[in-house]
């Protein structure tokens, strides 16, 4: 665990960053309720509705993570001009997060959830097939180039919608190298998606396996050096952070396996979007210049805050800072 006097230091460099977060946005819309009989018109329950809450998702609560823990944000994604478009551009805007609209067709991404007490009863998605967003190659250097330089990080924020292509991770990792940037993925195996030279790649256990293309049986422990070799084989990552749910972080550089950090969740209420304050907080460390491991520790410390409230949430220096040396 890091100490106090560690984080803070780490809090005041994270400060003074910018990072570019590309990806899938969208808007997350929560329906509170209570359900205390049944319809006569089918066997479900009724909702009586008591409130609805919105905030970033995807893409965007990476960016709003980043904002969160005190560094410049700037989120590219689609953003339709629509009702969900305008809320979710106005939620970032509340966080002095800048936005980059990337060209596309259909409607904002929206995912709501119905929860009763607390407990969420289904999730209903609106959204368009990933053609509808995807970036038009001959635009992707004109578009990012500039915001590359500008900043000291870029994150691609993969939820398989669309925005990120072979071509746009390609194009934008070369300037990044160029540049001198950290580059950063939460990669999703089912889009298959191509990618090598990154600094830093963040699977969980499951995605860990489906890339490195290992089937353990069932009962056997986590093939981690196995997982570990072929992932740095295939994509040359320099860093790898496994999400290992309740059994903490694994981590490797250059392949070989490192510490494996224990989770810092005290309780969990809700692991919705714990993935992505992670993905920020170990990009914020690493480009703040700490270590994989001080980074995990840190990111360690980000998720068990979130997973302790309800809701797709962040975590504040202030709630960092009362979790370190603990």
């Amino acid at each position: 665990m890091i100490t106090t006097a560690t984080a803070t230091a780490l809090l005041k460099k994270i400060a003074g960053l910018r990072i570019l977060v590309i990806g899938d946005v969208m808007l997350d819309h929560y329906i509170w309720g209570d359900a205390t009989r049944i319809s006569p018109e089918a066997p479900v329950p009724v909702v009586d509705i008591a409130r609805d809450t919105h905030t970033a998702g995807g893409a965007a609560n990476v960016a709003l993570n980043i904002a969160s823990l005190g560094a410049r944000c700037t989120v590219a994604g689609f953003f339709a001009d629509d009702e969900a478009g305008k809320k979710l551009t106005e939620i970032l805007a509340g966080h002095d997060i800048a936005t980059i609209r990337t060209p596309g067709a259909g409607a904002t991404i929206l995912k709501t959830r119905v929860l009763v007490q607390h407990q969420q009863l289904c999730r209903l998605d609106r959204e368009n097939p990933p053609s509808a967003y995807a970036i038009p190659p001959e635009k992707i250097t004109p578009l990012f180039r500039d915001a590359v330089r500008a900043h000291d990080a870029v994150v691609f924020s993969d939820y398989a919608k669309g925005i990120l292509s072979d071509k746009l991770v390609a194009t934008v990792t070369k300037i990044a190298r160029r540049e001198g940037k950290v580059v950063a993925l939460d990669p999703k195996p089912k889009r298959a998606l191509a990618f090598r030279d990154l600094d830093l790649i963040t699977p969980n256990r499951k995605e860990a396996l489906q890339l490195a293309g290992v089937e353990p049986e069932a009962g056997t422990p986590f093939p981690a050096a196995e997982v570990c070799a072929r992932l740095h084989k295939l994509y040359r990552t320099r860093n790898l952070v496994i999400t290992m749910s309740e059994d903490g972080m694994l981590l490797s550089s250059k392949g070989k396996i490192g510490k494996t950090i224990p989770t810092a969740a005290r309780e969990v209420f809700d692991v919705s979007g714990a993935g992505d304050t992670s993905l920020a907080a170990l990009t914020l460390a690493l480009a703040a210049g700490s270590s994989l491991e001080t980074a995990a520790q840190f990111a360690n410390i980000a998720a068990g805050v979130v997973v302790g409230k309800v809701g797709t949430a962040v975590a504040s220096p202030a709630e960092i800072l009362a979790r370190a040396g603990k």
